[in-house]
């Protein structure tokens, strides 16, 4: 296809330093398997699955002629009283990979949607339970859970935040589990599962009957992939039982086999009331987002509403989209063909063994990683984040393609890559990072 010139600047891109990006672009023009090609023919690696969303690689062709069936058959319609066979099917097969009793789910347009649907339930859910003052809420430093209102109020990185003061009250912070004696880990850390009583002290301090839920990201991926330290998602779900908390793990990043099993909640054997997802689970083929709750929450919200009424006075227009359910559908027909979250656990040693080999870079502060998963923090610059910019420019300019929050580093290899794949990624990024 071709692109006339000069037809850049109308475009207001999302988390992009949009001037620098404009005088001298990094396109993409065609994807296939793990690689990208650029608008001027060169082929990259895909580093980081998109943006942690093609977990089975890109031009699957299967998910394009599922969604192309769909958009013949039945291109759109809203699920406001009325609905339509997809989404009912992929609620059950998501219902049947969830953890436990977390068996109803709510659809919704991105992962930013699916934070706000859980912020929604757990408010619906303490009122209908007769507990309406529950409607404060937890989140963490160097948290990230979208770029809504809420989201951002959930937030705890500092730049998603400072533009934007109008954020929703009643929301308070814990500290992050990232200490500097657990540099260069692999897994889960040994120190900081105490860090978990913050929530505990939150409690104490505003009274654990005000706090409607708390919202953890089980592996914190874009602040940097700071892994659980072992014992602290077991003490936060403690504490919420203890308190009548809800305990919501946000899986945009982690869910659809990335930590080697369905999702982070089963890695780590601690299973929440709520669980967010979008990302890989169309494959990132349509834009989707689903809430999948305990049976007990939606039992809640939905008897407390009178026969015939709706229960729940919230939802998008591409609620369930047909095209968007006809994409998870074979996006999840292909991990569970292929195998592919078993695939991941079994490749996890090996990718976390290539990546840690660069510990000796001497930008290279921190490396972390769980599962095909990984972060590495370099030594800040005069300026935060430039070293950060300066690498991702000139990985992308040597061929791997790789997801930068300021001087942080992520990687997130599709998880069909191979082997020798692994060992092209981190040839080119230890052969940039040592001349940084």
């Amino acid at each position: 296809m071709h692109y006339p010139a000069n037809t850049l600047e109308p475009h207001w891109m999302p988390f992009t330093a949009n001037r620098d990006f404009k005088a001298e672009p990094r396109l993409f023009v065609r994807a296939e398997g793990i690689h990208y090609w650029t608008h001027r023919g060169d082929r990259v690696i895909d580093g980081v699955s998109g943006l942690f969303c093609c977990a089975a690689g890109h031009g699957r062709t299967e998910i394009a002629d599922a969604v192309a069936r769909q958009l013949t058959e039945l291109d759109y319609t809203s699920h406001f009283q009325v609905g339509s066979p997809p989404s009912f099917e992929l609620a059950r097969r998501l219902a049947a990979l969830t953890p436990e009793d977390l068996n109803h789910v709510f659809f919704a347009g991105s992962g930013s949607e699916a934070v706000d649907t859980a912020l929604k339930i757990a408010m619906a859910y303490h009122r209908a339970r007769g507990e309406g003052q529950r409607l404060r809420f937890v989140s963490r430093e160097r948290a990230y859970h979208g770029v809504t209102i809420g989201g951002t109020s959930l937030a705890g990185l500092m730049n998603n935040r400072q533009a934007f003061g109008a954020v929703m009250p009643g929301i308070v912070h814990m500290r992050h589990t990232w200490l500097p004696e657990n540099r260069f880990v692999k897994g889960q850390p040994e120190h900081g599962a105490e860090l978990a009583d913050d929530l505990q002290r939150l409690c104490d301090l505003l009274g654990g009957h005000t706090i409607a839920a708390c919202f953890v990201e089980p592996i914190a991926g874009s602040a940097g992939v700071l892994v659980p330290p072992r014992g602290y998602l077991e003490r936060l779900r403690q504490i919420c039982d203890g308190h009548g908390i809800l305990l919501v793990f946000d899986e945009v990043i982690c869910g659809f086999g990335r930590t080697g099993r369905a999702f982070a909640a089963d890695s780590f054997a601690v299973t929440p009331d709520i669980i967010t997802m979008a990302k890989a689970l169309t494959n990132g083929a349509q834009p989707m987002g689903a809430v999948a709750v305990r049976d007990a929450i939606y039992d809640t919200v939905v008897d407390a509403a009178p026969d015939g009424a709706i229960e729940l006075f919230h939802g998008h227009t591409y609620s369930g989209h047909p095209a968007a359910c006809a994409a998870a559908l074979a996006a999840l027909d292909i991990y569970e063909g292929e195998g592919l979250f078993a695939r991941a656990a079994d490749l996890s040693e090996a990718f976390l063994d290539a990546v840690f080999s660069l510990r000796d870079a001497p930008a290279v502060t921190d490396i972390r990683g769980y599962g095909m998963l990984a972060g590495f923090d370099l030594a800040p610059a005069d300026t935060p984040g430039a070293r950060g910019t300066e690498a991702m420019k000139r990985l992308f300019d040597a061929g791997l393609h790789l997801k930068f929050t300021g001087d942080s580093g992520l990687i997130a290899p599709p998880l069909v890559a191979g082997g020798d794949d692994i060992e092209a990624m981190v040839a080119i990024l230890g052969d940039v990072l040592r001349r940084l």
